[in-house]
């Protein structure tokens, strides 16, 4: 799709739709809406229905993490118009306790992808049919998705030969931490790596 017709489209949002989206902004050669969460509904609907946009089909749904914002996360819809031959997103700012209205009345495809943003982010929908998580295990604590999880998670999940079943565990990291020497690899170590004590010694 060429810029003029991304522009022309960008103007067209501003003129139709003015009053319920706080912004139109071209980013990367898509046009991208943001607006309130009170407002999502209309402008997803409008999307749909107008006979300008028909973007009928919803791609994904996806969450992003902003931790040092006040609203730390964005709700990021991405719909194609095979019509129009166009994509577009739209943005909805909320934080952890503030629930974004469930889009499934309007796009049924929407139901695993707001599981998923819930599973992964804490992202709360209202509205929505069947609101669980989708990825994690049952009593999984957290969502792994979120910038302040840790990376070995809180437990871990293994298969007891003695119980003869599967037990949950806080975790446990074995492992000590590695000691690593930092000198230059042009200059080399000054003792022998594991591996080289049966090269051949140097001529000095």
């Amino acid at each position: 799709m060429d810029n003029q017709a991304v522009l022309d489209f960008q103007a067209y949002m501003l003129e139709t739709t003015g009053d319920r989206i706080d912004s139109a902004d071209v980013v990367l050669g898509e046009l991208t809406l943001s607006c309130t969460p009170d407002n999502i509904i209309s402008v997803l609907r409008f999307l749909r229905d107008d006979v300008q946009s028909r973007f009928v089909s919803l791609i994904d749904i996806c969450g992003v993490d902003y931790p040092e914002r006040k609203k730390r996360f964005d709700v990021v819809y991405h719909l194609l118009s095979p019509t129009q031959n166009q994509r577009i997103r739209i943005r909805v700012q909320t934080d952890a306790q503030t629930p974004v209205p469930s889009v499934v009345e309007v796009y049924p495809g929407a139901d695993w992808f707001e599981r998923e943003a819930y599973d992964l982010y804490g992202i709360l929908f209202t509205g929505h049919p069947d609101l669980r998580r989708l990825l994690t295990d049952y009593g999984f604590e957290g969502h792994p998705l979120r910038k302040d999880f840790p990376l070995t998670g809180f437990t871990e999940v293994r298969y007891d030969d003695e119980q003869k079943r599967v037990v949950y565990e806080p975790v446990n990291l074995r492992q000590e931490f590695r000691n690593f020497d930092f000198l230059s690899p042009w200059e080399g170590t000054d003792y022998v790596l594991p591996g080289d004590e049966k090269a051949e010694p140097k001529a000095n």
